[in-house]
């Protein structure tokens, strides 16, 4: 019997031992057959993953991201230990213990398979996910499962499992773009991922399973019951208790974030600042290596050109007459109550803008229209639609058509709204604000709606400057010696055109001349033909070459039609060229990047402020005060009202196809352009001073309202060889300082006319 169990034994030794052999063998070929073909773990030494290029205002406030993959890259202790406990309890319970790969979970997923044919997931350990996240791909294979295992081993040699659990953490993806703990804590919760509480740890631990369809924007109960799941892990984890689990499975989930990025407050500003960075670093550096830009821009005033830039247009298109509905979706055989708008998931507030469905209109003159934006009701009556000229909304609307509506008041219990009827304008048009010290862009809108087009009229778009042009002749004539005295004809006038063409004969807005004027009048008031005689004085040549000392590039063609603005000229140069007239005759090159930093914090670029004299500082300063006289009484007069130290001037071209203002105070510069993009009339008497400076002054109030002392306001300093003198303003002869039409005019000394006329 002893010799039968001695045998036995040796049997079952050898089978043992030819076990062990084939298991060898197969680890061996296994081995053999792939390590030569695995990525070296020693690029995790190095670790880079994509990361976001962040834009910054002057302020530090966040405007811009750029990114194939949103991450933040956090260190181990910014992660919540709560966040930790809910990730190994969802994912890998047995995190701390194994040595990258689970035999007993692999045994269990392998027999699974086997019975079920076929080839399923779920034994991998976080190691084995994170080498398949960082080296593999998710296909479905044997070859990839044992190339998974294998490295995961690699990377439990080689790091702790504190680094490990870090890179996880940063690599994994938590959907709508967002990858790693932290870019997804931001987005769900608009928080760190050090602060995150349990339920909110739970929720995103939960996500890593399937992220396009447990994400609680996607499915909102896919994801509670997959957040529940996880805190009762934690609980058998002995990480939190009974009790405290059941607490935070009845704790409502209250997102903060949203799947998609909210419209940046300057998206034009923004758009010029990638397309630099494309530009001069490539676009993998701008969308995978995480630059921090820094750039000039004024948040609050960059609102405030917004918000002003909207109003005007939206005037200036009521009087052009109201326009029936563009869509109706009954018409489109959709309907009504189905209907969604994307702009109906954001907050709603007072004074917005928003899409609008007519849901039923009430007839006769008293009946209103019902509304419904998103999940509140709201009814346009008379009032609402005065500015249309009719008697009842039912005269221009009918169910099914899709219109806009002003936000006048928000009655959030009641889930109503107070509204007004708006309309999309059809013209555009552009606010650009600079730092006169500086060069720095602090506002940039280019235009009505970057969704609707990307077209950035503040810089791309090169337009006839009309009059303002003006102040360029009158700078070369000021330094020819003439003075804001001097006497110009307004009177009819022919001018020799080239070969062949008939005589130039310009005439102004008005159709009358006033005979002799003084230049300041005519500048104020912005008269045409002395503009083109004085250009004829000095030379078209003389005046081309004072352009270019302003800034200008585009094409300038030597012919007295240039004096009333026939050349183009974007935005930028034109307040940049304005800008030289505060700035004691000094052109600053714009820019809005100040400095780049890559993301190891090594400074890549820096951008100072990059002076150039353009024109002397006595004759910047006679201009100066020549263009705050259009704001005193010519055609910018109504700025007046603003009661701020002001300069600028109007620009309104042939057919009334651009209006622009242009104008300034000793600190800042704003350019404001408005017209249509197919050159189109803007209509009649659409100067730059009814279309253009309504907007520049609703601009300039917030910036005084923001900035602004009134007790102590800024002033134009004047150089040392201005001489200051009564003349009569009709005239331009000195007269007594109290008598009447005296106004204090500037000179450069030995300019200014000698004796007092009694």
């Amino acid at each position: 019997m002893a010799h039968v169990v001695i045998r036995v034994a040796r049997h079952a030794g050898l089978v043992a031992l030819f076990l062990l052999i084939a298991v060898l063998g197969i680890v061996s070929g296994i081995l053999f057959e792939y390590a030569g073909d695995l990525p070296q773990i020693e690029a995790l030494d190095d670790y880079k993953p994509n990361t976001i290029t962040r834009v910054y205002a002057a302020n530090g406030q966040v405007i811009g991201e750029f990114a194939t993959e949103r991450r933040v890259v956090v260190k181990y202790d910014d992660i919540s230990p709560r966040l930790h406990q809910a990730i190994l309890s969802a994912e890998d319970a047995d995190f701390e213990r194994h040595f990258g790969i689970s035999v007993s979970r692999i045994v269990i997923t392998a027999g699974e398979d086997v019975v079920k044919r076929r080839l399923a997931g779920g034994a991998s350990t976080l190691t084995q996910q994170l080498a398949r996240k960082l080296f593999l791909t998710d296909e479905k294979t044997w070859e990839r499962k044992i190339k998974e295992a294998l490295l995961a081993i690699q990377i439990e040699r080689r790091y702790t499992k504190r680094e490990i659990f870090t890179l996880y953490c940063n690599q994994v993806y938590f959907g709508h773009g967002a990858y790693g703990v932290e870019a997804a804590s931001r987005l769900y919760f608009d928080k760190r991922a050090r602060d995150l509480s349990i339920e909110e740890a739970a929720l995103i631990a939960g996500i890593i399973q399937t992220p396009e369809r447990q994400s609680p924007f996607v499915d909102m109960r896919r994801a509670i019951r997959r957040r529940n799941y996880v805190l009762q892990r934690m609980a058998e984890e002995g990480y939190i208790t009974r009790a405290a689990a059941a607490a935070a499975e009845e704790t409502p989930i209250e997102l903060r974030g949203q799947p998609t990025s909210e419209e940046s407050v300057a998206p034009y500003f923004v758009e010029e600042v990638r397309k630099y960075l494309e530009r001069r670093y490539g676009a993998k550096q701008l969308y995978e290596n995480g630059l921090s830009v820094y750039t000039s821009l004024d948040v609050d005033l960059q609102a405030a050109a917004t918000r002003a830039l909207d109003t005007g247009l939206r005037q200036l298109d009521k009087r052009r007459g109201f326009r029936k509905p563009r869509r109706n979706l009954l018409t489109e055989g959709r309907a009504i109550d189905q209907y969604r708008d994307d702009a109906w998931e954001r907050p709603i507030s007072v004074g917005q803008v928003v899409p609008a469905v007519v849901v039923a209109v009430g007839g006769g003159r008293g009946g209103a229209a019902r509304l419904r934006i998103g999940r509140y009701a709201a009814d346009l009556g008379r009032e609402g639609i005065r500015w249309t000229g009719r008697g009842s909304p039912a005269e221009i609307l009918k169910p099914g058509d899709l219109i806009e509506a002003r936000v006048a008041k928000i009655d959030q219990t009641a889930g109503v709204l107070g509204v007004t009827l708006e309309q999309t304008p059809l013209v555009d048009g552009a606010v650009l604000a600079l730092d006169n010290r500086t060069g720095q862009i602090i506002s940039m809108v280019g235009g009505l709606s970057f969704t609707r087009s990307k077209f950035n009229r503040a810089v791309q778009a090169y337009r006839q400057m009309g009059s303002g042009f003006k102040p360029i002749v009158y700078t070369a004539a000021i330094d020819r010696g003439l003075t804001p005295a001097t006497i110009v004809l307004d009177t009819p006038a022919s001018f020799r055109a080239g070969p062949g063409q008939p005589p130039y004969a310009p005439h102004d807005y008005d159709g009358q001349f006033e005979g002799p004027i003084t230049l300041r009048h005519a500048l104020e008031e912005s008269r045409n033909v002395p503009a083109v005689r004085t250009m004829e004085e000095i030379g078209p040549k003389q005046v081309v070459e004072y352009a270019r000392l302003f800034g200008f590039e585009g094409p300038i063609e030597p012919y007295l039609s240039t004096a009333l603005g026939a050349a183009d000229a974007s935005l930028l140069e034109v307040t940049a060229a304005y800008s030289v007239f505060p700035n004691q005759g000094v052109l600053m090159k714009p820019y809005e990047i100040l400095r780049i930093v890559d993301r190891q914090g090594n400074l890549l670029e820096q951008n100072r402020p990059q002076p150039r004299e353009a024109i002397r500082a006595d004759t910047a300063y006679v201009m100066t005060n020549l263009m705050r006289g259009v704001i005193a009484r010519g055609t910018g007069a109504a700025a007046a009202s603003l009661d701020w130290p002001l300069g600028g001037k109007t620009g309104t071209t042939n057919d009334f196809t651009d209006a622009w203002f242009t104008g300034f105070d000793p600190r800042i510069t704003v350019g404001v352009w408005v017209g249509h993009d197919d050159k189109k009339p803007l209509g009649p008497a659409e100067t730059g001073a009814e279309a253009a400076l309504p907007i520049w002054m609703e601009f300039m109030k917030a910036y005084i309202d923001r900035y602004g002392d009134r007790e102590h306001p800024p002033t134009f300093d004047a150089p040392g060889n201005i001489v200051f003198m009564s003349v009569d303003r009709v005239t331009g002869l000195p007269v007594a300082d109290n008598a009447p039409n005296a106004i204090s005019e500037a000179f450069i000394a030995g300019t200014q006319p000698g004796g007092i006329k009694q």
